[in-house]
């Protein structure tokens, strides 16, 4: 298996399925025992982590209005109130 520069390695699709790793879902560990060797292992899913766009509602709060975005998104001059 090539490793690429940012350290990052394919774990194969008969073995992800085997382990039941999930793509964007599952968490996993690396593991060493007592003669060195290293192993990866699926991690224990916590109940209290939840998916980012699961929560990104609660993130924030609108208060300009549509025109003023677009006003920004069109890189226009600011309306005066």
């Amino acid at each position: 298996m090539r490793v690429t520069s940012k350290g990052q390695v394919t774990i194969p699709r008969d073995v992800r399925e085997s382990m039941g790793i999930l793509p964007s879902e599952t968490e996993v560990e690396f593991l060493q025992d007592e003669n060195g060797r290293w192993y990866i292992s699926k991690a224990k899913a916590s109940k209290n982590t939840a998916s980012r766009f699961r929560t990104a509602h609660k993130a924030g709060k609108l208060t300009m209005s549509t025109d003023e975005i677009m006003t920004l998104t069109r890189d226009e001059a600011w309306p005066s109130s």
